[in-house]
């Protein structure tokens, strides 16, 4: 199964709450597995259930809203730097998560796990906020190659570092990247031997 991102086009669930630490996304308590799977049924655990396992009212108990997209409030991933929130994320069905700020661990763990950070202004941000509001089914599109958002006939560009561009676009990880590169490398001892 490809691990490559290059266009999302999906409905979203929107988590209009700023703020939002990495013990929030995955509680301490369930970070004792070493796999990555398993840990998208707690996602937001403390939020999404009680004590008793019954569910709380909450966007990701709500059948009204799915997809791909986590359209989420400034500061998302404050906190520890735990790997298992991007986990989480991912193993939970997500490929996107959009919001106007990230913490740096965060979103450099999120990039490792093909899992696409999308940084977008809080003005664009309250605009999707907006428009899934109204209509549940608003289709957004990521679209990496260009770096590019789109809604409702609106558009903006965001930011992502060259290197993990090309990673998610072709679902390398960092030994796969060195491995596409194998030639240019053999090429460049080949050369440097010769010199010296």
């Amino acid at each position: 199964m490809s691990k490559a991102i290059s266009k999302i086009v999906s409905t979203a669930v929107p988590l209009d709450i700023a703020n939002i630490d990495t013990d929030q996304i995955i509680p301490a308590r369930f970070l004792k597995a070493t796999s990555r799977d398993g840990f998208g049924d707690n996602l937001f655990r403390d939020w999404r259930y009680n004590s008793d396992n019954t569910k709380k009212d909450f966007v990701l108990n709500n059948p009204t809203y799915s997809g791909k997209i986590l359209v989420a409030g400034k500061n998302f991933g404050c906190g520890s730097s735990r790997e298992h929130a991007a986990w989480a994320i991912k193993d939970a069905g997500f490929d996107v998560v959009v919001s106007s700020f990230f913490a740096d661990i965060f979103k450099n763990n999120a990039l490792n796990n093909f899992l696409l950070p999308v940084t977008v202004s809080e003005d664009f941000l309250q605009q999707l906020f907006n428009a899934i509001e109204k209509d549940p089914k608003t289709i957004i599109g990521v679209d990496l190659e260009p770096q590019t958002i789109m809604a409702n006939g609106r558009s903006e560009k965001f930011e992502i570092n060259d290197y993990k561009k090309t990673c998610l676009l072709n679902g390398y990880d960092d030994i796969d990247f060195l491995l596409s590169i194998r030639g240019d490398i053999e090429d460049f001892e080949g050369l440097y031997a010769t010199r010296y």
